[in-house]
């Protein structure tokens, strides 16, 4: 087996050993074969063909369920803010980084005051989203997000979207495609299903013996 170092001896011993085989061992070990394996080591490195890209003048694609700076999402059909203000997320939020003020409005109706996130103790791991039941936060692909200051907070005016994408958002915290699929009926559903089979085929008699 072919062996790319050169082990040396115990200290002890080689203190034992004459001086001129010392000398030897050290040029040996200088001039040897070992800094030549090194350089070819280096060299094959540098030419080998680039894994990098040139960031930022380059950006790799990023996947769709990447977890970034959060975003605020707005109905599609009314441009209304999707939030009801339920306070789910600020529960589940692990970092306690989240923070909402909400107050009756005018129409009695429970209004978002303002939504906070405090990006210098997110951990990014997308409870929040999970836990959303109207999909109003989910999480973006905007992670250039380095700051000089220990609190780096986003408020409600920078999360919440200008306006409603006409693309379902398909990113971290959306329903999956095929969500309907994997969804588990509850023995109520069964028995509703049971229910509108039976009156149905009623129906249908009742429809046959007229006839």
């Amino acid at each position: 087996m072919k062996r790319d170092y050169y082990v040396l001896p115990p200290r002890l011993n080689r203190q034992e050993e004459p001086f001129v085989s010392r000398v030897m061992i050290s040029l040996k070990t200088t001039f040897g074969l070992d800094l030549f394996s090194g350089l070819k080591k280096a060299l094959g490195a540098f030419f080998a063909p680039k894994v990098t890209i040139p960031y930022p003048l380059e950006v790799i694609p990023l996947s769709s369920r990447y977890r970034a700076i959060h975003k605020l999402q707005r109905l599609l059909e009314s441009d209304n803010e999707r939030c009801i203000g339920c306070g789910l997320c600020e529960k589940i939020c692990t970092s306690n980084c989240i923070r909402i003020i909400t107050d009756r409005g005018e129409d009695g109706r429970k209004k978002i005051l303002d939504y906070s996130i405090n990006f210098g103790r997110c951990i990014y791991c997308g409870l929040c989203a999970e836990v959303c039941p109207e999909l109003a936060i989910v999480h973006g692909n905007m992670f250039e997000n380095a700051s000089v200051q220990r609190a780096h907070v986003g408020f409600k005016s920078t999360l919440l979207q200008p306006k409603a994408s006409l693309i379902e958002f398909s990113g971290y915290g959306s329903i999956s495609p095929n969500a309907d699929e994997r969804m588990i009926k509850t023995p109520l559903s069964y028995t509703l299903q049971d229910s509108q089979k039976a009156a149905e085929h009623t129906q249908a008699k009742e429809e046959n013996e007229n006839v």
